[in-house]
């Protein structure tokens, strides 16, 4: 059955949504993510992949202390990116309460620190992030577009031990007009070892299901809890 992980993505603090990925297409849900946070686990919810937004533009992280609360008042495990550059990051994040960190940028920029990092946490603690326009990988926020290939990208990681990834269809990020099935079916056909975390586009229940009927391990769905598209209650039977 299919993981699903519910996100919050930060801004100054506040629990937004982009869509594509775009800054200037802002939306403010909640202005206290720590309320989001505890909504999730009052219904079941054991995982949480949290954002920060300003990080992923910036040159460290910056709402480390929004992780901090959350992973103080609540049992949740969460995954933390955005903004994780050096060592000096991922030793804040772990210290504020993450169980994982997600490299997305650092792995096209950096990629020996960010290998470095899958050897010292391993792959269990350690999720590549892949965002893609088409299958191209973009960073910096989604505001850098590269020549580099997915499939590609993936295969080195896979080489150097990665085990999960977060594949973000920025074209579907925040649309709500439905996750890109065919690419990540794809992606568990050409590298089946990999535990395949769908990002991007999910709209309802029905999202969910065709991607579990799919095989894909796993699913993050913001947008779509925010604006009623999904409800909380629905999807605990996926989380029980």
């Amino acid at each position: 059955m299919i993981e699903i992980i519910p996100a919050i993505d930060i801004i100054d603090g506040k629990c937004v949504r982009l869509s594509q990925g775009n800054y200037a297409n802002k939306k403010i849900y909640n202005e206290d993510p720590l309320e989001v946070a505890k909504s999730f686990e009052d219904n079941g919810i054991t995982r949480l992949h949290l954002v920060d937004l300003d990080g992923a533009k910036s040159h460290t992280i910056i709402n480390y202390k929004t992780l901090e609360k959350i992973a103080r008042h609540t049992n949740l495990i969460i995954d933390f990116g955005g903004g994780l550059k050096q060592d000096s990051d991922v030793n804040t994040a772990f210290d504020c309460g993450a169980h994982m960190i997600t490299g997305g940028s650092i792995a096209v920029k950096n990629p020996e620190i960010f290998e470095k990092w899958i050897r010292q946490y391993g792959s269990k603690k350690v999720i590549l992030g892949a965002d893609v326009h088409g299958e191209h990988i973009a960073i910096g926020g989604w505001l850098e577009s590269t020549e580099i290939n997915l499939f590609d990208f993936l295969e080195s990681y896979i080489q150097k031990n990665i085990s999960k990834v977060i594949c973000t269809d920025i074209s579907k990020d925040g649309m709500l007009q439905g996750s890109n099935v065919e690419l990540y079916t794809r992606i568990k056909k050409k590298a089946p070892s990999l535990y395949c975390i769908a990002s991007g586009g999910v709209a309802s229940l029905k999202d969910i299901i065709e991607l579990d009927n799919a095989g894909i391990d796993a699913v993050i769905t913001g947008k779509a809890i925010y604006e009623g598209g999904i409800t909380l209650h629905e999807i605990q039977k996926y989380i029980t």
